[in-house]
This record gives C-alpha cells, sequence and structure tokens, in this order.
C-alpha cells in the first residue's frame, strides 16, 4: 500500500550533505519514493546554524548536474525532483507556511521531522497526520524534536533507545544504507579516520600522529575543514570533502572513531565496513552497538590503548577483521519500509 509523505525540516535537503542525519532522511525519502509514495521533502536553504542563505550554490549545483529547477524569486522557493523525490527549499522564516500549505494542499498519511525546531514542526501537523520524530541523536538538539509531542519516535540505535522517555512510543529503527557496489581497490592507504574535529577525537589523532611516526593517517573533511589543525604531522593527509568514499574506504586499512562525545549510531562505521574496512572507536554512545566487538574499542582518552590496539591490527589480522566487518554491515542494507509497517507507522 503506499500513500503521501512530507519529510520537513529546517536543514538543507538532498543531495546537500552535511552529516550522518541528511543522509539517512534522504535514502529514506527514496525509499519511500520508490515504494510508489508520494514523496515531499520540505527544507530550508538557510542552514540553523549559519543565518546565511545557500540558496546560489545549490541552484549552481543542480544545475552543473542537470537537475531542472524552478525558482520563484517573490519567495526565494527552489523546487526540484530528486531521486523521484519532490524537494521543496525555501527560508527559515517561510518554512511553517510552506507547510501549511502542504499539509492542505497533500493530505499526508505519515510526516517524517527531526533536529533543530522540529518540535514546532510537530506542534502544526500532528493533528492533521501521523506524525514521527526521528532520534539522530541523544544531544539536546537530537531529542528536542520530542517536546513537540510525536505520535511515534525513531530511535535510531538501541543506545538512543535507552535514552528515549518511557513515556514516548519508540521504535527501534537502525538507519538506511546502500550496498557497496565498487570494485575492491588495492589497500595502499593505512589508516582513516572522517570528520577530524575535536568532537569527533580531533585531539586523539594529534596525539597517535606524534606516537605513531611510522604509521600514516588519511584525515577526510566533514563538519568543517580543519586542514591547516594537522598540517605539521608530516605523517597527515588530508582530503576534502568527498560525497563518494567508498574509493577511499576501500583502499585503506583501519577506520579510526575515536568520539569524544555520545554519537549515537556512527554511519561511517557501517558504510566502512560494507566496503570492507574494518574500524575502531571509543566506548562511547552507539559505537560499540555499531562495531560489534569489544576487542575492537578504546577509551577515547587512553592514548596507550589507541596505540597498542592499532599495533596489535597488522595488516595479517585486519583481514579477518574486514570480512566480520563486511557480514555485520551488509544486514543494515535491508528494506525499511517493512520495519514501519511492523510498527504501524504505515500501512
Amino acid at each position: 500500500m503506499t500513500g503521501t509523505v512530507i519529510f520537513a525540516w529546517r536543514r538543507v535537503p538532498p543531495p546537500f550533505l552535511i552529516g550522518g542525519a541528511e543522509v539517512s532522511q534522504q535514502l529514506l525519502a527514496e525509499e519511500f519514493a520508490a515504494a510508489g509514495w508520494r514523496t515531499l521533502y520540505l527544507a530550508s536553504h538557510e542552514p540553523p546554524w549559519s543565518g546565511t542563505s545557500d540558496l546560489p550554490a545549490m541552484h549552481r549545483h543542480l544545475t552543473s548536474v542537470g537537475t531542472t529547477c524552478k525558482y520563484r524569486q517573490d519567495t526565494a522557493e527552489l523546487r526540484y525532483s530528486w531521486n523521484g523525490v519532490a524537494v521543496q527549499v525555501v527560508p527559515q522564516n517561510r518554512l511553517p507556511t510552506a507547510l501549511e500549505e502542504a499539509l492542505e494542499s497533500l493530505s499526508p498519511d505519515l510526516m517524517v521531522t527531526s533536529q533543530e525546531g522540529s518540535a514546532d514542526l510537530v506542534a502544526a501537523a500532528r493533528s492533521r497526520t501521523t506524525v514521527v520524530g526521528w532520534l539522530h541523536s541523544v544531544s539536546k538538539t537530537g531529542m528536542s524534536v520530542l517536546d513537540g509531542n510525536p505520535h511515534y519516535a525513531l530511535a535510531t540505535s538501541r543506545f538512543v533507545l535507552s535514552r528515549t522517555p518511557p513515556t514516548q512510543a519508540a521504535v527501534l529503527f537502525y538507519p538506511p544504507f546502500r550496498r557497496h557496489h565498487g570494485p575492491s581497490a588495492s589497500t595502499e592507504g593505512d589508516l582513516l579516520m572522517v570528520n577530524p574535529v575535536p568532537a569527533k577525537g580531533a585531539e586523539l589523532v594529534h596525539h597517535l600522529a606524534e606516537l605513531l611516526p611510522d604509521r600514516h593517517f588519511t584525515l577526510v573533511e566533514g563538519w568543517w575543514n580543519t586542514a591547516q589543525q594537522f598540517a605539521h604531522h608530516p605523517n597527515v593527509t588530508y582530503l576534502p570533502r568527498t560525497y563518494d568514499m567508498d574509493p577511499v574506504f576501500s583502499s585503506h586499512r583501519l577506520l579510526l572513531v575515536p568520539s569524544v562525545v555520545e554519537d549515537a549510531f556512527p554511519r561511517v562505521i557501517i558504510e566502512a565496513g560494507l566496503a570492507g574496512l574494518p574500524a575502531i572507536g571509543s566506548r562511547r554512545g552507539g559505537i560499540p552497538e555499531a562495531i560489534g566487538d569489544p576487542r575492537l574499542l578504546a577509551p577515547h582518552d587512553d592514548h596507550g590503548a589507541w596505540t597498542s590496539l592499532i599495533h596489535v591490527l597488522t595488516s595479517d589480522r585486519t583481514k579477518p577483521l574486514a570480512e566480520a566487518a563486511r557480514r555485520r554491515a551488509l544486514p543494515m542494507t535491508r528494506p525499511c519500509l517493512p520495519e514501519l509497517a511492523a510498527a504501524g507507522i504505515i500501512p
């Protein structure tokens, strides 16, 4: 059975990806569209943390990849289709009105929302349709959607579910993933870290680069560019942000996930596993759940434990770990809509 679903939030739309929440929501929206659901993705070209508009850059990128856009100058609104999903991008101050218009014209069966300002979007829609709040993290921002009292909450890991109030109708719902289809590359790289910012363990990586001068570290830009902070390390290569991580994953030996914060369920661990790249991580939040092997964990602030673990995991040891990582990750590429149906969220 099909219907109409709205994804509404105050962050940027597909295909513009900042972090795991953006990727997860895009993939689920695309799965709805592929299943025959009428799917609207309502978002803003003004990221809530910046206060400035990314509309010109968005328009240029979409045009460069051959996407037909309809721009309405009087409302600073952009409309286009992405992988079967109808996308509507508006300024922040117009988003409540745009949501009201969409609820009125589409009479959706479901609305999915999350992150900054989502409680207000829940409150605006919950009397008109079934509303789901997606808990992408246990931060104040991630959990704030519950303030609007959605009908259901999607907990992105067992760790997140454990932090969800028992009064909330919460469902364990791991993020959607796509299978790795690229060819296996030769393992020329060594140690890889994605998003080297303080919250994700950048300080530890500085220490590891000094303690392990014979090992090479590849860092990939994430939330913002931190290249200059690592420029003095001769054994560090810094790559700009890329949306095609599969070749990077498959050409390295080991992924480092030394987060200081309680990550909900890092997508990068599963994405790397699908490409045959095993991960070692900190014992924080949902990282142990995503890695699935306590032998591959270390305290986020114990430099000696990390160096010992890296030393132990020689090339001979990482080969079976790569296969184990792939086996653990593959079930995450499952169809997701049946899980929503089983929970009674969709027919």
